[in-house]
């Protein structure tokens, strides 16, 4: 890793991306195996279905997961950490893993599937570490949040004593 701070800090993996499939639960094994059996059946419906097993680039940082055609570097799809729910191996296919993430405008949930003949387990590890980080990373700054809340709070209030002071005071001068 480079010096930058770690808001900047990315890594990406070539892996082929097997597709896309909207989900009924957020989270649970069932919900990857059930995606890929989805993806297996032909669907004339199904739009995702199109792109599947093309190489794609997965990169990760602690704002999120951006799919990237491989030749284009087309952005296929982005999904912010805090909306991913669930993330692991196929327990049927190792070299297969998947993540779960909530659609940021409308309240449905979206499998991505994905398969990498060496690093499957390797970028479950690490997608599960980034999603750990940054909600760490969102309590600090929740915490900090409030601390700056509480501090603005008392800086109103020491504002209008401070104006009271000064009126009290030109009131005894005149």
């Amino acid at each position: 890793m480079s010096d930058t701070s770690e808001d900047d800090s990315e890594i990406s993996f070539s892996v082929k991306f097997l597709g896309r499939v909207e989900v009924v639960r957020p989270e649970g094994l069932q919900i990857l195996e059930e995606a890929a059996q989805r993806l297996k059946t032909p669907d004339d419906y199904a739009p995702e279905k199109a792109a599947k097993k093309s190489k794609v680039y997965l990169f990760l940082s602690l704002s999120g997961i951006d799919i990237l055609e491989n030749k284009t570097k087309f952005l296929l799809y982005t999904c912010p950490l805090s909306t991913v729910s669930f993330c692991a191996l196929l327990p049927s296919s190792p070299k297969v893993f998947g993540f779960v993430a909530r659609h940021p405008a409308a309240d449905m949930y979206h499998c991505y599937l994905f398969q990498s003949k060496k690093f499957s387990h390797v970028l479950v590890s690490t997608i599960g570490d980034a999603f750990r980080a940054s909600k760490k990373e969102e309590s600090i700054r929740g915490g900090r949040d409030l601390i700056v809340e509480a501090l603005r709070h008392k800086n109103k209030m020491l504002q209008r004593e401070n104006s009271e002071l000064k009126r009290r005071l030109t009131g005894h001068t005149e």
